[in-house]
C-alpha cells in the first residue's frame, strides 16, 4: 500500500507547529524534498493526528449505532447507518484516514529513528501501528496486514485471530522500546509528542491500558481471564493525570482547522440530536430506572433559549429522539433557524403558552403541521462566533456556546455539549474506562466489594476529569459550569447508583462506562461483547436496558441481518462492510477474506474478538 505514502505536511500546520527548521534546511534541498528528510517529531505529530481522525472517526460512526447520537430525517449515507442499513461511502473515512494517511508514514518513522537509536519514537509508532490496525479489525473484521505496509498493491488479507495476535505482540514490543533508555543524541521524544509531552510514563500507562482493553473485547472466549487482565490493569492509568487525551482547540482561522475537535468537525451540524436513549441514561429514566438526574446531563446534551410567559429568556434542555418511535420515518425532526420572517412556519416550543410571534420563534421552512414542534430537539452544534461583539467577560461573548446570531436580538440556539465544542478533549484512553475495566472484571470473579469500589470511582474520576476542561470556561455561562463536589458526592450517594454488593450489577457498570466513553469505539464494542439488548452473556442479565433495532429497521435493513431472533448474534450490527478502495484495488483478496465479504450480511458476521471460539468465528468467514 506503499503507492498511497505521502507526508500530510497540512495536517502538521494546522496542529500549530511552530518550526520545521529541519525539513526546510537548504542542506536537504527543500525544492526536492523525499522521505528521508523529515525528522522523528515532525512525522509522529502527523501520525498522531492522522491517527486520531481514524480512531474518532470510527467512535464516531459507533455512536450512531449504539444510540448516543442521531440525525434529523434523511437518506444520506450516514442517515443509513442510523438505519442499520450502512451504504459503502459512509464506511470508507477510517480506512483511508488510517492506511492512507497514518499507516503508509509509519515505516519512515521506524526508519528513522532506529537510525539515531530515537526508542521512544519507535516505542510510539509501534503502540500507533498496534492501535490502529486493531481498531481496523474493530470495525471492519479482515484486512490486509503482514503484507499492508509493503510494496504489495494488492496485500493478502489476513484473518482476525492474526491481526489481534500480531496487535498485542506489536503492543509488547512498544512497551520494550518505552523502558529503554535513549542515547543524548537521539531527539527527544518531547519534541514530537502532541498527547502525552514526551513522557514515557504516560505512554507505558496506555499501552497496558490499550493491552487490558483489547484483552477484555475477548471476553465471550472459554479462555478468557478476568484476573490477567486485573494484572495488566495494575499498570495502567492510576489517575486522571494518567489519561492519554487529545487536547484541541477553537478557532476562526481557516486554515487551523485541523485544531478543532474530530467530533465537532464530524456531528456539530443543524442536524445532529441526541438520542432519548442516551437521555434516558444521564437522567436514569429508563425502564426501572432510579429517576435520578445525573449531575452531567446538562453538560453532555445541549439547551436552548426560549422566552417564558414572563417574557424572560430561559434555558430549555433538548427532547431526545425516540428511535424507537416512527418519528424519523414520519419526517422529523426537521432542522430549523432563529428569526424567520414567515411566522406561518413558526415552530414554537410546546409548553401550553402563546408565545410572541415575532421575538420567540425558532422556525424553519417545513410546512407540514406535525412538525410544528420539532424545535424541542434542540441540535448539539456550538462554533466560534468571532462576529458577536461584547465587551470582555461579557458572558455574551462566550464563543463556544451558539451558532446563530441576529442583528435585533440574541437567542442561543445550542449550548452544544461537552465533546462536540470545537475545543472539546478527545479522551482517547483515560483513567474512568480503566476503572469500569477493573470493575467488570472484579465484578465477572465474584469479587462484588471490589467491583463496587472500582465502579463508583469510575463515576467521580470523569466527572472530575469533565472539571478538568469546564473549569477553562467562563462560570457564569449555563452548561460549562465545572460540576460542584457536593453534587458528585450527593449522585454518588444517590438511588442512581449502586450502594451495596448485592445492588451492583453489569448492567449498572456498563451503563456508567457508557456515559464515562462517550463517543468512544468501545462503547459499540462493548455492546457487540454483550449483544447489545438480547440478554443472553452468562448470567449478567440485560446490560443495556431499552436498547434494540430501530424503528426505521425495514425489510431493506433486513437484508443486512441474517436472523430475526435477537439471542443470534446475527441478528445484530456487527461490522462494516469495506471500504471501496479494497473492492475497487484489492477485489480478488477481498473475496478470498470472508464468505460474504461482498454480500450485505457481511453488517451482521462478527469479527474475531466477537466469537466465542475459532470454530465459530472460522464457521462464519469460511
Amino acid at each position: 500500500m506503499k503507492i498511497f505514502k505521502y507526508i500530510c505536511l497540512s495536517a502538521l500546520f494546522a496542529l500549530g507547529i511552530s518550526s520545521c527548521s529541519d525539513y526546510l534546511d537548504i542542506n536537504n534541498n527543500p525544492d526536492n524534498p523525499n522521505s528521508t528528510i523529515p525528522s522523528a517529531s515532525l512525522r509522529l505529530r502527523a501520525i498522531q493526528a492522522n491517527f486520531v481522525d481514524a480512531y474518532e472517526s470510527s467512535g464516531t460512526r459507533g455512536c450512531w449505532i449504539t444510540g448516543n447520537i442521531a440525525k434529523t430525517g434523511g437518506t444520506t449515507y450516514n442517515d443509513q447507518i442510523i438505519q442499520w442499513r450502512p451504504n459503502v461511502n459512509s464506511c470508507t473515512w477510517p480506512y483511508q484516514s488510517w492506511f492512507i494517511y497514518t499507516a503508509s508514514n509509519i515505516p519512515d518513522l521506524l526508519d528513522k529513528a532506529e537510525a539515531e537509536e530515537a526508542w521512544h519514537y519507535i516505542g510510539a509508532a509501534q503502540l500507533i501501528h498496534a492501535w490502529g490496525f486493531m481498531t481496523m479489525l474493530d470495525v471492519y473484521g479482515e484486512m490486509p496486514y503482514t503484507e499492508a505496509l509493503t510494496s504489495s498493491i494488492t496485500p493478502k488479507y489476513d484473518d482476525g485471530k492474526t491481526i489481534y495476535e500480531g496487535c498485542m505482540a506489536m503492543l509488547d514490543k512498544a512497551i520494550e522500546n518505552f523502558q529503554k533508555e535513549q542515547p543524548t543524541t537521539a531527539e527527544s521524544l518531547a519534541d514530537g509528542d502532541i498527547w502525552n509531552g514526551g513522557d514515557t510514563k504516560k505512554w507505558l500507562k496506555l499501552a497496558y491500558g490499550l493491552k487490558a482493553r483489547w484483552m477484555l473485547n475477548t471476553s465471550k472466549k472459554a479462555d478468557f481471564d478476568p484476573q490477567a487482565v486485573l494484572d495488566v490493569l495494575a499498570k495502567a492509568a492510576d489517575s486522571n493525570a494518567d489519561g492519554t487525551i487529545m487536547h484541541y482547540q477553537n478557532s476562526n482561522l481557516e486554515q487551523e482547522s485541523g485544531l478543532k475537535a474530530l467530533q465537532f468537525g464530524n456531528v456539530t451540524n443543524t442536524t445532529s440530536r441526541v438520542t432519548k436513549w442516551y437521555l434516558d441514561l444521564l437522567t436514569n429514566t429508563f425502564t426501572d430506572g432510579s429517576g435520578v438526574e445525573d449531575p452531567r446531563t446538562d453538560l453532555l446534551v445541549p439547551s436552548g433559549q426560549f422566552m417564558n410567559k414572563d417574557g424572560k429568556l430561559e434555558y430549555r434542555r433538548t427532547a431526545g429522539i425516540d428511535l424507537y418511535s416512527n418519528i424519523r420515518n414520519a419526517g422529523g425532526p426537521v432542522t430549523f433557524d432563529v428569526f424567520s420572517s414567515n411566522t406561518q412556519t413558526a415552530i414554537k416550543f410546546l409548553d401550553g403558552v402563546n408565545l410572541d410571534p415575532v421575538r420567540d420563534i425558532w422556525a424553519s421552512g417545513t410546512t407540514d403541521p406535525a412538525r410544528k414542534g420539532d424545535s424541542i430537539y434542540i441540535p448539539i452544534y456550538s462554533e466560534h462566533l468571532s462576529w458577536i461583539t461584547a465587551s470582555p467577560g461579557d458572558p455574551k461573548d462566550d464563543r463556544y456556546i451558539a451558532n446563530r446570531y441576529n442583528g435585533k436580538s440574541e437567542r442561543i440556539i445550542s449550548t452544544g455539549t461537552f465533546y462536540t465544542r470545537a475545543d472539546a478533549p478527545g479522551h482517547l484512553l483515560c483513567y474512568p474506562e480503566v476503572c469500569f475495566m477493573k470493575a467488570e472484571c472484579y465484578f465477572r470473579l465474584g469479587q462484588k466489594g471490589q467491583a463496587l469500589q472500582e465502579y463508583k470511582k469510575g463515576i467521580r474520576a470523569h466527572m472530575e476529569l469533565m472539571n478538568e476542561k469546564l473549569k477553562d470556561y467562563d462560570q457564569t455561562v449555563y452548561g460549562k459550569q465545572i460540576i460542584p463536589a457536593k453534587k458528585i458526592d450527593a449522585f454518588l450517594a444517590s438511588n442512581a447508583v449502586a450502594q451495596s454488593e448485592a445492588e451492583l450489577t453489569m448492567a449498572k457498570i456498563m451503563q456508567q462506562k457508557f456515559v464515562a466513553c462517550s463517543f468512544s469505539i468501545q462503547n459499540w464494542n462493548d455492546m457487540r461483547r454483550f449483544n447489545y439488548g438480547a440478554g443472553n452473556i452468562k448470567d449478567f442479565g440485560v446490560v443495556y436496558v431499552d436498547f434494540g433495532r430501530p424503528k426505521e429497521f425495514d425489510a431493506e435493513s433486513g437484508r443486512h441481518y441474517t436472523s430475526d431472533n435477537p439471542s443470534d448474534a446475527r441478528y445484530w450490527f456487527r461490522r462494516f462492510q469495506q471500504a471501496s478502495l479494497e473492492s475497487s484495488y484489492n477485489i480478488n483478496n477481498l473475496k478470498e477474506s470472508n464468505k460474504e465479504a461482498l454480500e450485505l450480511t457481511i453488517n451482521s458476521c462478527p469479527v474475531w474478538w466477537d466469537c466465542a471460539s475459532d470454530e465459530e468465528y472460522y464457521s462464519y468467514i469460511k
